[in-house]
């Protein structure tokens, strides 16, 4: 199996290195293996789900994109 770092997968995937390194350490990518401090990751492996705000997104009711409330306005209400 070939194996690449993790400042390759961030270039591959488009995210920075530290994102990667909280993929790592949250475990969620498949196959990667930790070689005293570096990491080797499989080259074949998949992005994971960016997952950060999700739970804002899901809770708020708002807008899924900004994850923003939308603005309620009452009767006569000039702004």
């Amino acid at each position: 199996m070939e194996y690449i770092t993790s400042q390759q997968a961030a270039d591959k995937w488009g995210v920075s290195m530290r994102r990667v390194q909280a993929f790592l350490k949250d475990g969620r990518i498949d196959g990667a293996v930790r070689f005293g401090r570096a990491w080797m990751i499989p080259k074949d492996a998949e992005k994971p789900r960016d997952t950060r705000g999700d739970w804002h997104r899901k809770e708020s009711g708002g807008d899924k994109k900004s994850g923003r409330k939308p603005k309620i306005t009452t009767e006569g209400d000039e702004t």
